[in-house]
């Protein structure tokens, strides 16, 4: 196709990503930069003819976004950049990052331009920083487990040592005893309020949603709790009802908030307990249930469990110290997502917590293999 000079050509040769036009009634590349060599590894005089193979390699989870995504974009309703993911001819992933463009030349809609960018470093370090900070958030809450129970059970121990040597009226003893029921609670608290101070926070930063594999993230945390099932002397189950499920999540966010639900049920569930996480869906929602055989919620408080400062708030079996603010703000990021969550409970025998989201409108859960 002309364009108005040959700096203009130059310019667009030297650009770092894919510039293309396509044309619609023709259905075939009318322009397409360098950079399509450099990125994609074709040759731009047969782009052509390398189209359908290029097509092919859209990893089978993105197939149906990308046939939504090119919809809208001929359509003139896909104005934000969207994410692909491919399959280079050795087998390795690649991702790409596309921005949609409208001809100002093409007021039919007969033509379309876009902008390819290569994010596969970017996505690999993303994945790798997600991976751990879920890995860390729930290793957190794993060890105050570990380390609060010990100290409440010290502390228990020292009230019962002030009851005990109360009569023999020894000052000194007396003292030594009131600085360990001291520092026992205050270290108990202290250790609650590390680990609070991270997801509390998490409610005051902008959404930053990607379209990622639910099953995927959850099944990561939840690898992290089996792992420690015996020392935390719980069962921990995970039954995703689907093999993949993509939903359009804020990841740190969601998983925090995922996370304080399970934190919750261990701190309400007696020793060989057993909490559950489970994954489904329904049409244009996904659902998520986490439940557990603990002691349940008292019906008395339950009806404003998610206000702030909440009256339902109280200690864990194991002392550990409750600000009243999480359930609140595990509601407040769900809501952020669009979402809903609600809970069903019963004292003496558990409580679940189902948290619905919306879905893409291309979304599709992959059966899981027989």
């Amino acid at each position: 196709m002309p364009f108005p000079s040959t700096f203009a050509e130059h310019f667009l040769h030297q650009m770092p990503f894919v510039f293309f036009v396509y044309d619609v009634p023709t259905q075939h590349v009318a322009y397409v930069n360098l950079a399509y060599e450099r990125i994609l590894g074709g040759h731009c005089d047969q782009v052509n003819e390398e189209l359908p193979a290029l097509l092919a390699r859209v990893h089978p989870d993105d197939y149906e976004h990308a046939v939504d995504c090119w919809q809208r974009w001929r359509a003139g309703r896909l104005q934000e950049s969207f994410e692909l993911h491919l399959l280079t001819p050795d087998g390795a992933d690649q991702w790409l990052s596309v921005t949609p463009h409208q001809l100002a030349e093409a007021a039919t809609g007969q033509q379309v331009g876009g902008l390819v960018q290569d994010i596969t470093t970017t996505k690999v370090a993303l994945w790798h920083s997600d991976k751990y900070n879920s890995k860390k958030n729930t290793t957190l809450e794993i060890l105050s487990h570990d380390l609060a129970g010990p100290l409440a059970l010290l502390q228990q121990m020292s009230d019962y040592f002030h009851d005990a040597a109360a009569p023999l009226q020894n000052p000194e003893l007396m003292h030594m005893i009131e600085q360990m029921r001291v520092l026992c609670r205050d270290s108990v608290n202290l250790i609650r309020d590390f680990v609070d101070h991270e997801f509390l926070d998490s409610v005051n930063v902008e959404l930053k949603c990607e379209r990622i594999d639910l099953v995927e993230k959850v099944r990561l945390i939840m690898e992290e709790y089996q792992a420690s099932a015996a020392a935390l002397d719980k069962h921990f189950v995970f039954t995703p009802e689907v093999a993949l499920l993509y939903v359009e999540i804020d990841q740190n966010k969601f998983m925090q908030a995922i996370g304080n639900l399970l934190s919750n049920s261990l701190k309400f569930t007696p020793d060989g307990g057993t909490i559950t996480l489970r994954i489904a869906h329904k049409p244009g929602v996904a659902i998520v249930t986490v439940a557990d055989t603990g002691v349940g919620i008292p019906a008395a408080v339950q009806a404003g469990l998610f206000e702030k400062f909440t009256r339902a708030r109280r200690p864990g079996l194991r002392g550990e110290r409750s600000t009243g603010l999480g359930m609140s703000i595990i509601k407040a990021i769900v809501e952020l997502h669009q979402g809903r969550i609600y809970f069903h409970s019963q004292e003496g025998e558990g409580t679940v917590f189902t948290v619905e989201l919306p879905l893409p409108d291309e979304s599709a859960a992959a059966p899981l293999p027989k």
